[in-house]
C-alpha cells in the first residue's frame, strides 16, 4: 500500500484513524496500542501478507535475544557472545532475501559454475527493520537498553508511517513519545499539523517525483537501443536526480506528518541536501539516520578517525562502498557509493589544506562554486544509481560527456547566425535531440529552482516543531519570510486544501517510492 494511492487516503488512514480514536477514548490506551500494531501490521502486509510472518518472526527472535544481551547477570563475554549472533542472525536473514542471488550470480561468473536458487521475492523494508533492530541490540550491550514489554517493542518495530522506508530510529526517541502520545490519543493541532506535511509531501511526489520519473525512464529505458546524445543524457540525468530528490523528500514529509497525526515526532531524515556545500555537508542532510547508522554502528566500530589519516580514509571508503551494497544487491550500486566515498575522502584532503593553508571560503560565490559543484557530483554518481548497468551508465556518461554527438534543437539554429559554422567544427548539429523535450525540460528547471531556493517543510512548520531534533537546524534562526510560515489559520487551512484536492485530482495509478526497493 502506498502512501500515494486513494486506498491509503480515502481507506486505510481514516479507518486507521477512527479505529484509534475510538479504541483509546473508550478502551483505553492498551487497547490502541494492540490496534494501532494491527493496523501497521495490516499495511505491510497488504503488499505481500506472506511476508508478515518473516518480521513477526524477526520481532520475537530480537525481543528475546535484545534481553539476554542487556541482562545485567549476564557476564560481558557472554552479552558479546550473544551480541554477535543475534546480529548474524538479523545479517543472515537480510542476506539470503536482499544478497543470495546476486552473490551466486557473481560465483558462477568467477568459479564458472552454474549454481541456481531461484528468484527470491524481496520482503518489504526489510533493509530498515532490519537495521533498525541491529541499532537496537547493539544500544542494549552498549548502554543496557531495555524493554520488557513485547507490545512496546513491536509498535517500535512495524509503527507504519516509519516501517517501510525509514527514518531508521532509536528505542529512546520513540517509546517516551509512544506511552505520552496514547495516553493523550489524537488532537486536533496534531491532526491539522500532520495532514498539512502529508499534504505537501503527496503533492511533491504526484507532480514532481512522478513526473521527473517518466522523463527519466523514456531515456534510459531505450538508450541502450538508441544511445544518447548530450542533451538527452543531462536531460536524463537531471531528471532522475530532481525524481529521486523529490522522492524521497516527499516520502520523509508524508511519514512526518503521518506519525505527527498521532503526536509522534520522529526523527530528520532529509534536509535540502541540494543546497549543501560539500559532499561532506550532502551526507549531513541526505537520509541522515541512515548516514547516522553507518556513521555509529560501522565507521566508528572500524576505527573512525583514531587511527590517522590512511585508516580514517580507508574507513570512509569501506562505509560508503557497503552503504552502497545496502541500497542494492548491484555492482552499480557498490561503485556508486564507492564513488562518494572517493568524493567525501577528496572533501576532507581539501578541508585539511584549506586549514593548514588558512583559506576559508566565505564569500557568495565560493559558497556558489561549491554548492554548484557538489551538485554535478552527486548528479554524475545518480546516473550509477539508477542504470541497471556498467553499459547502461556508461552510455549515459559518454553522452554527458558530449562523447556521443551533441545535438541542438533546430529551432535554436536561427538564434545563432553565423556561430552555427563554428559550432559545427565542434561537432555540435543542429536537429531533433531524441528524447529532449521542452516540457521535459521545463519541469526540470522548475523542480531543481524549488530544491535550491524554496524552503524546505521543516522551515515552513518550524513554529511548530515537526520533527523530534529541530533545533539541530536552527529553525528559529532560519530567514522564513513570514508569508511561508505555516499558521492553524483559515487562510493557510485554504491552501493545504487546495494543495490535497489538486493533488488527489491528479491521482492515477499509484508509484511506488525509490526507496521501496531497498
Amino acid at each position: 500500500m502506498v502512501f500515494s494511492s486513494y486506498t491509503f487516503v480515502f481507506g486505510f488512514l481514516p479507518s486507521t484513524l477512527l479505529i484509534y480514536y475510538l479504541t483509546n477514548r473508550y478502551l483505553g490506551s492498551n487497547a490502541a496500542l494492540i490496534i494501532l500494531i494491527l493496523c501497521s501490521l495490516f499495511f505491510y502486509g497488504w503488499w505481500n501478507p506472506h511476508f508478515v510472518w518473516l518480521i513477526a518472526v524477526s520481532i520475537f527472535f530480537n525481543f528475546v535475544l535484545s534481553a539476554a544481551v542487556a541482562a545485567p547477570v549476564y557476564s560481558q563475554n557472554r552479552k558479546r557472545y550473544v551480541l554477535i549472533m543475534a546480529i548474524a542472525g538479523n545479517l543472515s536473514l537480510l542476506g539470503y532475501f536482499k544478497y543470495a542471488n546476486f552473490f551466486t550470480s557473481n560465483l558462477n561468473v568467477l568459479l564458472n559454475v552454474e549454481i541456481a536458487i531461484g528468484t527470491i521475492a524481496l520482503p518489504l523494508a526489510i533493509s530498515f527493520f532490519t537495521f533498525q533492530q541491529i541499532a537496537f541490540l547493539v544500544d542494549a550491550y552498549r548502554y543496557g537498553t531495555r524493554e520488557t514489554n513485547f507490545l512496546n517493542y513491536c509498535l517500535f518495530i512495524v509503527f507504519f508511517p516509519q516501517l517501510i522506508a525509514g527514518p531508521i530510529v532509536h528505542h529512546k526517541e520513540m517509546m517516551p513519545q509512544f506511552h505520552r502520545a496514547i495516553s493523550k490519543n489524537i488532537t486536533a493541532k496534531n491532526l491539522s499539523i500532520g495532514l498539512t506535511i502529508f499534504s505537501i509531501g503527496l503533492f511533491k511526489k504526484l507532480f514532481f517525483a512522478d513526473n521527473l520519473g517518466e522523463v527519466c525512464d523514456e531515456i534510459f529505458n531505450n538508450v541502450s537501443a538508441n544511445g544518447a546524445t548530450f542533451l538527452e543524457s543531462w536531460l536524463a540525468a537531471l531528471a532522475f536526480a530532481g525524481q529521486i530528490y523529490f522522492d524521497f523528500s516527499a516520502y520523509s514529509d508524508m511519514a512526518v506528518g503521518l506519525a505527527r497525526i498521532f503526536g509522534i515526532r520522529l526523527p530528520i531524515n532529509f534536509f535540502s541536501p541540494y543546497k549543501a556545500l560539500s559532499i561532506i555537508d550532502f551526507w549531513r542532510r541526505w537520509h541522515i539516520t541512515l548516514s547516522r547508522f553507518l556513521r555509529d554502528y560501522v565507521y566508528i566500530p572500524l576505527g573512525g578517525n583514531r587511527h590517522g589519516p590512511a585508516r580514517r580514509f580507508t574507513n570512509i571508503l569501506v562505509t560508503m562502498f557497503l552503504g552502497g551494497l545496502w541500497h542494492g544487491a548491484s555492482w552499480t550500486f557498490v561503485l556508486w557509493g564507492g564513488l562518494h566515498g572517493l568524493f567525501l575522502v577528496i572533501n576532507h584532503l581539501w578541508r585539511a589544506w584549506c586549514a593548514k593553508a588558512g583559506v576559508t571560503i566565505r564569500s557568495r560565490y565560493g559558497k556558489l562554486l561549491g554548492q554548484l559543484l557538489t551538485f554535478v557530483c552527486v548528479t554524475v554518481a545518480w546516473v550509477l544509481f539508477r542504470s541497471t548497468s556498467f553499459g547502461e551508465a556508461g552510455e549515459i556518461l559518454s553522452g554527458m560527456a558530449g562523447l556521443n554527438g551533441i545535438i541542438l534543437p533546430a529551432g535554436v539554429q536561427g538564434w545563432c547566425g553565423s556561430i552555427c559554422v563554428l559550432l559545427g567544427d565542434f561537432g555540435i548539429s543542429f536537429g531533433t535531440p531524441g528524447a529532449f523535450t521542452v516540457n521535459g525540460a521545463g519541469l526540470i528547471i522548475l523542480s531543481l529552482a524549488v530544491a535550491f531556493v524554496c524552503p524546505n517543510t521543516y522551515e515552513i512548520m518550524q513554529g511548530y516543531r515537526p520533527v523530534l531534533d529541530f533545533r539541530q537546524w536552527s529553525f528559529e534562526k532560519a530567514n522564513i519570510p513570514k508569508l511561508f510560515r505555516w499558521q492553524p489559520s483559515v487562510r493557510y487551512a485554504l491552501i493545504t486544501s487546495v494543495i490535497l484536492v489538486l493533488v488527489l485530482i491528479s491521482m492515477a495509478t499509484p508509484k511506488e517510492f525509490l526507496y521501496f526497493e531497498f
